[in-house]
């Protein structure tokens, strides 16, 4: 086991979004955490040695729970963790662990729940039961509803090496003009990128999406845009990154993006 080492259990948050470009990693790179919050140990944690740490490490500890995607009768695993799993998760939630003063809930691959699934979690995430933590492994943060990111913070190894500093530039850019109401800048934003490469415009509405939800959740700092608009703008990638897998043209996209960003804005604007 890798030694991550925490001054204190108590001080880490109760639901993290654990990214790793590799599934393997990020599933060791939660188990260390998780090794951190039941460790035994009195000094940094985790310590690699004590009991709790040895079974976490062997897969073993009773508190340390994976949840991953269930297997068919033909032993192929499913497409997507269900909602009747999260639901279960929850209920077993609140049954007091057996040998740490903690328990701990894995989501191996949570991008794979579903929408009921992930909706089904939000307020197990945002009010826990004492002493309950959740990691949640993904390669891709953005991959997550908006709701269920503003109620986690973030753990990468390497989360800066992770960003591309011209698609997170461009990202602000949209939000600040966006934050401004100004329709002009907005569709001449959106005309000056319509000819980016179909290959990075995934990315950037990833990483569009990835600031929208750290401003939900003060990650960041606020540029101007209040909870709904920035609601918005997440649902708003999602819909480009759908018309972006079944090839639909980035100058057609941005187009969308520029009319639907600017009355979206508008609505929002008058309901206030």
């Amino acid at each position: 086991m890798a030694q991550m080492q925490f001054a204190d259990a108590e001080r880490l948050h109760h639901a993290y979004i654990v990214s790793e470009p590799d599934g393997e990693k990020c599933l060791e790179l939660a188990r260390e955490l998780a090794a951190a919050l039941v460790c035994s140990s009195d000094g940094p944690v985790p310590c690699g040695v004590c009991a709790a740490c040895r079974k976490v490490r062997e897969q073993i500890h009773p508190d340390v729970i994976t949840i991953r995607r269930d297997t068919s009768r033909d032993g192929r695993k499913k497409t997507e963790i269900s909602v009747d799993q999260i639901r279960a998760m929850a209920a077993d939630a609140y049954v007091l662990p057996n040998e740490s003063p903690r328990k701990v809930y894995i989501v191996d691959e949570a991008e794979k729940m579903n929408f009921s699934a992930q909706n089904a979690a939000l307020k197990l995430l945002e009010e826990p039961p004492r002493g309950v933590y959740f990691l949640l492994c993904t390669p891709n943060p953005g991959s997550l509803l908006p709701t269920v990111r503003s109620r986690c913070a973030v753990f990468s190894r390497n989360s800066g090496d992770q960003e591309d500093p011209e698609l997170r530039k461009k990202a602000d850019e949209f939000l600040r003009a966006l934050a401004k109401g100004d329709a002009l800048e907005l569709m001449s934003w959106c005309s000056a990128n319509e000819t980016m490469d179909n290959r990075l415009a995934p990315d950037f509405f990833a990483q569009l999406q990835s600031r929208a939800a750290d401003l939900l959740c003060g990650r960041d700092r606020e540029p101007g845009l209040d909870r709904e608009a920035l609601i918005m703008v997440t649902e708003l990638c999602q819909k480009c990154m759908k018309y972006l897998r079944v090839n639909v043209s980035c100058k057609q996209i941005f187009a969308l993006l520029a009319v639907e960003a600017i009355a979206g804005d508008g609505k929002q604007r008058k309901n206030h």
